[in-house]
């Protein structure tokens, strides 16, 4: 069992100790453990994430290295990242589009939008919406934006194993970081912006 406390499964990495101390503050290394931890092991027992409050960013990647997620329903899943120019970088990546399917992948990466338990469960995408979600999407820093569909549509089915999948996102989230967005995105948060999930 996987688990958060105080109501929260996991809000992903500290962006204040990034802004304050530099994107290095997290482990960002190709091999071992991962910047949140776990998220690369490979697992030998079934694992199940019970998921309160919010699971995004980091988080959701925690989420997705469970076999299995029970969704409470004031939980709140996304890849809040994205708002930040943090990049993925835990696998999500790779296990988001196995799990959920390449197009529901792409909105959450591109969009950094809020998703429900509910919504987590019949996701979809309204034709009305389309304009504005394409403003939206251009809008975003583009070195981060770029890196995480261009990593997302390679690792389904079998032509990146998930290790390669692994290797070939965290080369693309250091081309985030290196770029500076990173570290911008995160003095933002530091700042004040987007508390509470705000966008």
């Amino acid at each position: 069992m996987l688990t958060g406390s105080g109501g929260t499964f996991c809000a992903g990495a500290d962006l204040s100790a990034v802004a304050e101390r530099g994107a290095r503050v997290n482990r960002l290394a190709p091999d071992g453990d991962a910047p949140m931890g776990p998220s690369r092991m490979h697992l030998t027992k079934p694992l199940i994430a019970a998921i309160e409050g919010y699971a995004v960013a980091g988080g959701l990647e925690l989420a997705l290295l469970a076999d299995l997620r029970v969704l409470a329903d004031d939980a709140i899943t996304g890849v809040f990242c994205r708002r930040f120019r943090v990049p993925l970088i835990d696998g999500g990546t790779v296990r988001l589009p196995r799990i959920i399917g390449q197009g529901r992948a792409l909105d959450l990466s591109l969009t950094g939008r809020t998703v429900g338990a509910a919504e987590a469960l019949a996701m979809g995408q309204a034709l009305m919406a389309a304009q504005d979600l394409a403003r939206e999407i251009a809008a975003f820093p583009q070195t981060c934006m770029l890196a995480g569909p261009r990593k997302c549509v390679p690792t389904v089915g079998p032509r990146l194993a998930l290790d390669d999948g692994m290797r070939a996102e965290f080369r693309g989230g250091l081309d985030a970081i290196a770029s500076g967005e990173t570290i911008a995105g995160a003095n933002r948060f530091h700042d004040g912006t987007g508390r509470h999930g705000g966008f």
